[in-house]
């Protein structure tokens, strides 16, 4: 199919390219070829379809005629491109069309591609506009190199997570104790330049690889922050040599600082990396040899990460069973469980917010769905796509979304999130006020912490009521 046009006989494709544009007509069933020039961007007939375009797209009109198995004929008035660059675009869009075709989550027609790529001049503009997928996005060969750096090293940057949100680069949340936390950046902000190159249809990871650099050089980013009437402003960061690490925070909770009667420990989750299970248990055994009765883990502003380390982290709690289910296209589904083996058995609190993404919501909904631990704060992020990174032949790459996350109990993640057990919101100030105090122990002025807290407080007590009655 041609858009709404049966293609039952081989294409033809004549070219004429007259003042830097090309007056395309595609044949359809034998008809005959009408040649026009015209300015307007897509027009279509009952025989055939006729578009004018400039040079860049030829070469997606050449390979859609490729594609459909069909001829094409250069004809008068045709003239030399005079480079090859077109003919290389013409090629990764190709491969892209492809790859999308072949492997996206829900079935896609390569004529919607086309219009896209033709309305909108490049590949990034073409997957957003007829997938509306913020998370499938092109990779230029340096934003691929970028992307494989090591996430268990060190590497100079300024210390934020970012993710997608409405279409827009947002930050989660800002790293404790980096340039980002220290200039005031916050959870939410939209980062609409990166020094003064727009972010609108970049990729993540392109934009990862334009805010890292050498340490001691200077990044600019263009903020927008608010709902209504949003401040815009410059801020100008210092990169500086960040170490990734995933917990902080570890504390014991007694009567003399806290409002607990019975000592509870609290942990802070920031990232899932490849050391954050191990480093998890570390904590809570750490805590669980001060006689802590229960634990809050705290996952709020944590963006995600590697799915093993989710896997991982939610072993420590669940002995074997579903953690979550990846359902790819045509429904296929694969489950993957929890490793069976000790685990902590305790009276547990997982603290959630609205910057709570991916790997997060994974091991929240699971704890939640297995009924392992009770949930306290705001609705997650609702990031529940998986993505596949494919090479490409010029040493980019696409990163393409195949399949989606499901919880323990099968609830789809994306554009829902998970919903507490306990709803306790704060407002924008108290996560500012919050925010530009944090060093990544916990605050006793937060209220989100105080209530998880007193919900802690009480499972301990029911917990001890249960074991009472039991023995």
């Amino acid at each position: 199919m041609l858009g709404s046009i049966p293609v039952v006989a081989r294409p033809y494709l004549n070219i004429s390219l007259r003042n830097n544009h090309i007056g395309v007509g595609v044949v359809i069933n034998g008809a005959p070829l009408v040649e026009r020039h015209s300015r307007n961007p897509i027009a279509y007939g009952k025989q055939g379809v006729f578009m004018t375009i400039r040079r860049k797209a030829l070469v997606l009109l050449f390979a859609f005629a490729l594609i459909l198995g069909g001829s094409f004929v250069v004809t008068r008035h045709t003239k030399a491109l005079g480079d090859a660059s077109p003919f290389d675009e013409m090629g990764k869009v190709l491969e892209v069309i492809s790859l999308v075709k072949m492997q996206y989550v829900d079935p896609v027609d390569p004529s919607d591609l086309i219009r896209a790529y033709v309305d909108s001049g490049s590949i990034n503009g073409m997957l957003f506009e007829a997938l509306d997928d913020p998370y499938t996005r092109y990779l230029d060969q340096a934003a691929f190199k970028q992307m494989q750096i090591d996430t268990t090293g060190e590497f100079a940057g300024i210390g934020i997570t970012v993710g997608m949100r409405d279409d827009r680069l947002t930050i989660v949340a800002p790293i404790p104790n980096t340039p980002g936390s220290r200039a005031g950046l916050l959870g939410g902000d939209r980062i609409t330049h990166i020094d003064g190159r727009s972010t609108e249809f970049m990729s993540m990871d392109e934009a990862v690889s334009l805010m890292r650099g050498k340490p001691d050089t200077e990044v600019i980013l263009t903020i927008e922050r608010g709902a209504e009437n949003p401040a815009v402003f410059d801020v100008k960061i210092i990169r500086a040599t960040i170490k990734a690490f995933s917990v902080s925070g570890t504390t014991v909770m007694r009567e003399d600082k806290w409002p607990v009667s019975i000592p509870v420990g609290y942990v802070r989750l920031i990232q899932f990396s490849e050391r954050s299970a191990s480093e998890l248990q570390e904590a809570v055994n750490s805590l669980l040899e001060q006689q802590v009765k229960g634990i809050i883990v705290d996952l709020r502003n944590n963006p995600g990460g590697l799915l093993t380390s989710a896997i991982e982290v939610a072993s420590l709690f669940l002995n074997g069973g579903p953690v979550v289910h990846i359902v790819g296209r045509g429904d296929e589904k694969q489950t993957i469980n929890a490793r069976r083996g000790p685990v902590f058995d305790i009276p547990l609190v997982v603290m959630v917010n609205q910057y709570s993404a991916s790997a997060s919501e994974i091991v929240s909904g699971a704890l939640q769905d297995r009924g392992k631990a009770t949930l306290v704060g705001a609705t997650t992020f609702g990031k529940g796509l998986v993505q596949v990174v494919v090479p490409m032949r010029d040493g980019s790459a696409l990163s393409l979304t195949n399949s989606r996350y499901q919880t323990a109990g099968g609830r789809f993640i994306h554009e829902t999130g998970i919903v507490p057990d306990v709803e306790f919101i704060l407002s924008e100030d108290e996560m500012m006020q919050l925010a530009t105090r944090d060093d990544g122990n916990p605050d006793a002025a937060d209220r989100q912490l105080l209530k998880a807290l007193e919900i802690l407080q009480e499972l301990i007590r029911a917990d001890a009521v249960e074991l009472k009655q039991a023995g």
